[in-house]
Order: structure tokens, then sequence, then C-alpha cells
């Protein structure tokens, strides 16, 4: 089987969990037989082919190619002029080729996409998120035009209700709904993210599969876990500083914490358009010398900051899923979650609070830092559900629903 997918982040350059899942998802199918032709945007200098190359070859029946576009993963339209600002990229200075407009860029990555369908023989096209949704139509379109029907998949990770707090700019919106119209299925990441897309897009049910994402569990020696953890117990958030992942709710969590327990430290690791308005923020209100800021991270430094924790906090307004949740307690770290959250639906050792609930997460997080018979349990019996998770069951999932769009097209 050969699938045509488009995406907009894989590791190792990726800025959230889309680029973790869209890894584990490929691997997954590969490890199936199933061929796949990877599609990202690029920036000249900012992809490393020779990587890629690479890690093909490594994995056998993944293919790589890349479109010059100037897309990056969970990009705003001002983020996206203040990036082209802030690096002078040559040839994105304003002609019609290269729009200075976000959106431009996503209809010229659609329009690439047209000539990579022309060019293959590829019996379903799979899109991730709303970026790519356009392209897989005029990859669609293309196919159509060489005599080819080949179905769509459009797979949501996170919508723009997500992603905005409940203010979605108007035409990603647009964008995203067009794209689940057009998709012959979808494939939501949890049951809370397809019933967002039902509430807010008008969209079929009936059409909608959902298939978690995973975390694959591999015994390895573990990085070694900063000093800092044997004098001062230690309080995590991991993600994206937006107001999607709540980080202003963590802060007021901190504020809380540290009035009854000065011994509490505070790390935020991650980076998003909300950074320096939480730095600000921890200064005004007096808790910015129990703070620490570190920008995102990669590989081993991602670890360590697991294992340096006593608990990890996802306090998101509206997480479509949560990988974060599986990587903290795959390296044994207690979780304490927001119930507004799609990994919630299938994790049991963890401790499940509504995200505005301050006064309860407050409560949950002090007992968890308190009682180390409780610590170590949430540890022991975390690890030990992670090890049942694997990408080969949301891999095995995909491929049917693969037969199903092609049995249904035919």
């Amino acid at each position: 089987m050969e699938i045509l997918m488009f995406g907009w982040e894989f590791p190792p350059f990726s800025s959230g969990g889309l680029g973790t899942a869209c890894y584990g998802l490929t691997r997954g199918l590969t490890n199936q037989g199933v061929d796949i032709t990877f599609v990202l945007p690029r920036i000249e200098g900012a992809l490393d082919c020779d990587y890629m190359r690479i890690l093909a070859a490594e994995k056998g029946r993944l293919k790589f190619k890349t479109i010059d576009a100037a897309l990056r993963p969970y990009m705003t339209s001002k983020a996206y002029n203040e990036f082209i600002r802030d690096f002078g990229l040559k040839g994105f200075e304003g002609t019609s080729l290269y729009g200075r407009e976000l959106f431009e860029e996503v209809d010229r990555y659609a329009r690439a996409a047209e000539a990579i369908a022309e060019d293959g023989d590829f019996d379903v096209i799979h899109c991730h998120d709303w970026m790519t949704y356009r392209a897989g139509i005029h990859a669609r379109k293309a196919a159509e035009k060489m005599g080819r029907k080949v179905p769509l998949i459009a797979h949501i990770h996170s919508t723009e209700f997500d992603r905005t707090g409940g203010h979605p700019q108007g035409y990603v919106y647009y964008l995203e709904w067009e794209g689940l119209r057009e998709a012959d299925y979808i494939v939501a990441v949890s049951d809370y993210t397809k019933g967002m897309v039902v509430r807010h897009y008008s969209i079929d049910p009936k059409k909608i599969h959902v298939i978690h994402n995973a975390i694959d569990y591999e015994e390895k020696a573990p990085a070694e876990t900063p000093k800092i953890k044997e004098f001062h117990k230690i309080v995590l958030f991991l993600g994206r500083i937006t107001i999607q992942k709540g980080p202003d709710h963590f802060l007021r969590i901190a504020k809380r914490i540290a009035e009854v327990d000065d011994n509490v430290r505070f790390i935020v690791v991650g980076s998003g358009d909300m950074f320096r308005h939480i730095v600000e923020e921890s200064a005004n209100l007096g808790i910015g010398d129990k703070v620490l800021f570190a920008d995102f991270l990669s590989g081993k430094d991602v670890e360590r900051a697991y294992r340096m924790a006593h608990v990890y906090v996802m306090p998101s307004i509206s997480e479509p899923f949560g990988l974060t949740a599986l990587e903290a307690m795959k390296y044994g770290t207690p979780v304490v979650i927001s119930k507004q959250s799609g990994v919630s639906e299938v994790i049991k050792n963890c401790l499940v609070v509504d995200f505005w609930d301050v006064n309860r997460m407050v409560d949950r997080i002090m007992a968890v830092l308190k009682y180390k018979e409780l610590r170590d349990t949430m540890s022991r019996e975390g690890v030990e559900e992670i090890k049942r998770f694997s990408w080969r069951e949301p891999a095995k999932k995909c491929l049917e629903l693969y037969r199903r769009a092609m049995k249904k097209k035919w």
C-alpha cells in the first residue's frame, strides 16, 4: 500500500506533539508493510536533508519530500510575518510566488502538492492538521485528473478552538472546515476532539474515527537526574507557552503552593507567544525566585526535565490528546492533568482535575508532594501502564481505515 502523507513537522524539527505523533504513527505503519511518502514544508537551510535520507534508509519504507514553503509548526499569521522579518529570508520578500502572508504559503504548499500527486501512484492521501488539508485536496484533484480515485483522510490533532482558547481565527477555521468537509474520513485523536469537531464544524459523527495517540516504551539507561531534586520538591510544566496549554493557570497554582511550602520550585519548559507574559507574571505574583524557565528542549534534556520532577502538571484549557502526560509517566513521573484532555480517556494512573479548579489542582499536587507512598505508587504503576501502550495499535486501526476508504472509493 502506498500512502501520500502531508505534515508540517517531524522529529527532530518539532515544536509540539504533532511531530512526535507523526513519527510514531509512520513508524507503526511502515512496520506493517505500508510505504509512505511524507511531505514537509521546508525553508532552505532549515531542514537537514541528509538526516532525512538517513532516517528514510533506517526506516526502510519511509521516504521524505520537501516543499519550499515558509510554514512552521503552530504558526499564526502574525508569527509568520515576524519570522520572515527576523530571518530576512531570500525569496520571501513579497513576490506572488513567495507570498508574505501565511495563508498564501498554505496555498503555495497546496499547489506544490499537485505535482507530487501527479508523479506517484498512491492508494490513500493522509493529511495532518489544517496547514495540510488544502494540499490534500489539491493532491486528490490532481490524481483524479490522471484518472485515479484516491481517498482523502484528514487527521485532526487539534482544532482552532483548542489553540485559541475558544476564539478562532476566521480563515484558519474555514481551512479546517473545508478540509474536514472534503475528507472521505476523519481521524480524531480522542473522543474529546471528535466532540469538538461535531460541535463546532457540523461534521457527521459517522465520518469521524477516533484513533488515540500512543507511546512506545523501551528499557534504557536513565539520563542523569539534576541535583536540584535533592534539595527541592519540583513541579514541572512542559509544553508550548500558549493560551491552550494553561501556563497562566500553572502560575496561579504555583502561587498557592508557594504560600504553604517554601521548598517547592516550579520549572516551566517550552516556548510560545505567552512566554514573556508568563515570565513577567511570575514576578508580579511574587514567585519569580521560585519559577525557573527553560526554552524548548529535546532528546535527553526532555528526559532530564521529567526525571527531575516530583510531579508533572498539565493544566491545559483544551487538550485534544496530551502526549506529554504519557512521556512523563514513561519516565516514572506522577502526573496531574486537566479533565479537558483526550489523554484522560486512556490512562488510569493519574490525577484528573478540571483545568479551572485551581483549589482542587493545588490539593492534588500537594498530596503527591507530601505523601511519598502515593508518589511512589503513581510512579511505579504509571510505568507499568505505559508498557502496555504501543504505536502498533493506532497504526493497525489506521491501516484498517485506509482499506475501508479504498473500498468505498472504488
